[in-house]
């Protein structure tokens, strides 16, 4: 019989290089696990550009000492909010406010700095790059989990699956799930040189499409934006043009931050989600987090804050190794619910902001207008029990107060 081993420390593997299985892996490693990550890309080059963090993924990195280091790279200051193509602002949102109601900054920044943050905390050696793995054995409470390398079987007390949406050890854990669907709409990133001219940042809703202009601490800005479009389409040319027919007489400085994207430089994807939750986010030694438990919409921005967040709530459940298949129904039953009510109200968020008709269109930023005079506080409340989520555990931050239950 092929037993758990009982040596310490236990054993993780973790089957994704991406930020919810570093954040995992960092986790672990501070709570005595032996760590090893499986990469499958050759190196971990993030795809992607960039990614805000609000501060419920902070306080989940202080959790790990990483918060502040975070922190030290936030941008917005000011004013900032929502337009229509034109400029005209909907709703005005100041920095200030959104840290005072929330407890702290939201932080853009490019993907590959954060996972250069999370791999700066992890031993040499801990990351596998181009290390594809496929998980065999589940395991149980009388035998390890076993996941299968090129190089041969890894045995493990307990196994991450942070391998994206298109999780193979999902499907392997839940062959009947359906998956993600599409959510109807795809997107364009892309980072660049800050336009001469200031400007505010800001989200711009328009007629089944949108548009995002934040700063970066190094003097970039990342740009994104999202149209209604079949499933699997690409531009007939390159997807810079794409974004100037598109979005090119939208309001400045729109047209300067696509002029400025490089030939190439233009990310596009499709977007998809968990409609359907699964039964649970474990099995066996198993436990499945960020995108391959609960791809959601980006419309809230809180793809990567929940991969995070799962990371550190799955760490503390974990704890240093005793009856992991014991304690991983907890970390299910802390983190199903939560996270599929995000991807709901994504969801509904994604519907409001890809409208196209002409009157639900121009009745939505009556709405919004309307609301936003009662005060930015009103806008705010729909990320009341989102951003304002507290870890499990105690947390390193400078000044901060141990905490001792998630929210």
């Amino acid at each position: 019989m092929n037993r758990p081993t009982s040596r310490r420390p236990p054993r993780a593997v973790v089957v994704g290089g991406g930020i919810g299985g570093l954040t995992a892996a960092v986790a672990l490693h501070q709570a005595d696990w032996h760590v090893t990550v499986l990469e499958r890309a050759e190196a971990l080059a993030p795809v992607g550009a960039g990614i805000g963090l609000a501060p419920n993924s902070q306080r989940a990195l202080d959790v790990i000492g990483l918060g502040d280091r975070v922190r030290e790279l936030a941008a917005w200051q000011g004013d900032g909010g929502l337009r229509d193509p034109a400029g005209r602002w909907l709703n005005r949102t100041g920095s200030d406010a959104t840290a005072k109601r929330f407890g702290g900054p939201l932080v853009l920044l490019h993907r590959a700095t954060l996972v250069g943050i999370l791999t700066s905390a992890l031993p040499a050696g801990t990351v596998r790059t181009g290390a594809p793995a496929e998980l065999t054995d589940a395991g149980d409470d009388r035998r390890a989990a076993v996941v299968t390398t090129p190089d041969g079987p890894l045995r493990a007390d307990l196994v991450v699956a942070a391998d994206g949406i298109g999780s193979a050890v999902r499907r392997t854990l839940f062959p009947g799930h359906p998956g993600p669907r599409y959510s109807g709409f795809t997107t364009w990133r892309v980072v660049v040189p800050a336009p001469e001219r200031p400007f505010t940042p800001h989200e711009t809703w328009g007629r089944g499409a949108l548009w995002g202009t934040q700063p970066l601490k190094d003097g970039r800005v990342y740009a994104y934006a999202a149209a209604l479009a079949p499933a699997g389409g690409r531009a007939p040319d390159d997807e810079k043009a794409e974004l100037l027919r598109r979005f090119g007489d939208w309001h400045d400085p729109v047209p300067d931050v696509i002029a400025a994207a490089g030939p190439g430089g233009v990310l596009r994807h499709d977007v998809h989600h968990m409609a359907e939750p699964l039964p649970a986010y474990h099995r066996g030694r198993v436990a499945l987090l960020g995108d391959a438990a609960h791809a959601m919409q980006p419309t809230l921005g809180q793809g990567g804050n929940q991969a995070i967040e799962d990371a550190i709530v799955l760490a503390h459940h974990a704890g240093r190794g005793q009856d992991v298949v014991g304690r991983l129904p907890a970390y299910t039953e802390e983190r199903l619910p939560r996270t599929m009510g995000i991807v709901r109200q994504a969801t509904r968020t994604g519907r409001l902001a890809m409208l196209s008709g002409a009157g639900p269109v121009a009745a939505r930023n009556a709405l919004i207008r309307a609301v936003s005079r009662l005060g930015p506080g009103i806008v705010l409340r729909g990320f009341d029990g989102i951003a304002d989520w507290q870890p499990p555990g105690r947390t390193y931050a400078a000044g901060a107060e141990p905490t001792t239950a998630p929210r």
